[in-house]
C-alpha cells in the first residue's frame, strides 16, 4: 500500500507539473476597467493584436510591486517599425505610466523599464506603427506599489537627485552600425503623491520625472513622458544601433521644474 501511495504521489506531482507547463504564463485578462479607460487613452483608434509584432514580458507575481520589470521586444527584426509605445497599467491611479517615442536607431525594439503596480492589473503596451496601432500585454499580480515607502528618507533622496549612470553590456568601442545594449539609471525618488513620510506620516508631495530625452550625438534614441507609475530611481535598458558618437546625452525635467543634463561616455572604462 505504501509503495502504491508513493507511486500515486509521484504521478500526481508529474501531472501537476505538466499542467503548469501547459498553462499560458500571464496573458491579458478581461475586466471592466479597460472598457472605461479605452476611449480616454486611444479614442476610437482600432487596436490590432500586437502579439505577432512584439512581446511584453512581466512577472505573473511580482517580487516587489514598486519595481516591476517590463520588457518590450520586437519578434521579427525586419518587422514593422515601432514609433512609440503607451505603457498602461489598468488599475493604477494614473493608468498611463509612460508615453515613449523611439528614434530609428532603436529598431528592432528591445526596451525595458520598471513600474509601480498598485493592485492586480493588466499591463498593456500600445504601439504606434506606420501600419496601425497594436496592443498586447501581461496580467501581473502585485499590490501597493504606488504607496510603497521610498527606500530613502526625503532628505537623503533629494541630496543625490539627478545623478545618472550608464551601464554598457559589451566592451566594444563606439563605432557606426554596431548593435549595442545599454542601461541608464537615474537617481530620483519619483514620488507618486501616495507615499507617506515614515516619521511624520504626512503624505509626500508628488514629484517625478515628467520629461526625459536620451540621444547619441544629435540622434534621438528615446524620449519619455513619464508619470507616477514609473519606479523610484528609474532604469531604462535598451538596444540600439551605434552611430559613432562618443557619448549618450540625457536631458530630464521633473514636475518641480528641476532640470538634469548629463553626458555619459559610451566607451567603457579601461
Amino acid at each position: 500500500m505504501k509503495l502504491m501511495l508513493t507511486a500515486f504521489s509521484v504521478m500526481l506531482t508529474a501531472s501537476v507539473a505538466s499542467a503548469q507547463e501547459a498553462t499560458p504564463d500571464n496573458p491579458l485578462v478581461e475586466g471592466p476597467t479597460w472598457n472605461e479607460l479605452k476611449d480616454d487613452i486611444v479614442g476610437k483608434t482600432a487596436l490590432l493584436d500586437g502579439a505577432a509584432l512584439f512581446s511584453v514580458t512581466a512577472p505573473y507575481r511580482a517580487n516587489d510591486a514598486a519595481t516591476v520589470p517590463v520588457t518590450i521586444e520586437q519578434r521579427e527584426p525586419a518587422a514593422e517599425s515601432i514609433d512609440s509605445i503607451k505603457l498602461v497599467i489598468d488599475e493604477n491611479p494614473a493608468p498611463v505610466a509612460a508615453e515613449i517615442r523611439f528614434g530609428p536607431s532603436m529598431a528592432p525594439l528591445k526596451f525595458e523599464t520598471r513600474v509601480r503596480v498598485n493592485q492586480y492589473s493588466n499591463i498593456r503596451a500600445i504601439a504606434e506603427t506606420p501600419k496601425g496601432t497594436f496592443m498586447t500585454g501581461r496580467f501581473v499580480k502585485a499590490s501597493g506599489g504606488c504607496s510603497a515607502p521610498a527606500t530613502k528618507d526625503p532628505v537623503a533622496a533629494l541630496n543625490g537627485m539627478g545623478e545618472m549612470r550608464l551601464k554598457l553590456f559589451d566592451r566594444k568601442e563606439s563605432s557606426p552600425n554596431n548593435r549595442r545594449e545599454a542601461q541608464i539609471m537615474i537617481r530620483h525618488p519619483n514620488y507618486s503623491g501616495l507615499q507617506r513620510d515614515q516619521i511624520t506620516q504626512l503624505f509626500i508631495g508628488a514629484n517625478f520625472i515628467a520629461q526625459l530625452e536620451v540621444k547619441q550625438g544629435d540622434d534621438l534614441l528615446f524620449a519619455v513622458n513619464g508619470g507616477i507609475s514609473v519606479s523610484e530611481n528609474p532604469v531604462f535598458r535598451f538596444s540600439y544601433t551605434d552611430n559613432g558618437a562618443p557619448d549618450i546625452t540625457v536631458h530630464a525635467v521633473d514636475t518641480d521644474g528641476n532640470v538634469f543634463d548629463r553626458v555619459l561616455p559610451k566607451t567603457p572604462p579601461a
